[in-house]
């Protein structure tokens, strides 16, 4: 019975322990993102949490810096950065296209490289 019950509490603080030791996949990542304007704010950020597994976006107007959660088992930094450009705004690992460009509003072009 000793036994029994010394197996029982084993077992019992194995999986409390297991329980405990959580990974972390949340990511914080930062990026540069051309835009001029709250305009360009809520579409930057609007994009960024099209994105499935971003859990946060916030773009800084002044330097440009966007800073992303994300659940790197749902998303990847590149799929981020794609859904930046295809509404129009350059980011350092992907550029829009010239046709997404032009359909930003005219307040919202800013110089590209």
């Amino acid at each position: 019975m000793k036994k029994l019950i010394l197996i029982a509490v084993l077992t019992f603080l194995g999986f409390s322990a297991q329980a405990q030791t959580k990974k972390n996949k949340n990511l914080k990542y930062i990026t540069e993102v051309n835009g001029n304007c709250e305009q360009c704010k809520k579409r930057i950020e609007k994009a960024a949490f099209g994105v499935p597994g971003v859990k946060s976006a916030n773009w800084d107007v002044d330097s440009h810096q966007l800073t992303v959660i994300l659940n790197e088992e749902k998303c990847s930094t590149a799929d981020l950065n794609k859904a930046i450009a295809k509404v129009g705004h350059d980011t350092k690992e992907v550029k829009a296209t010239q046709k997404d460009y032009d359909n930003l509003h005219s307040c919202c072009k800013y110089e590209r490289e």
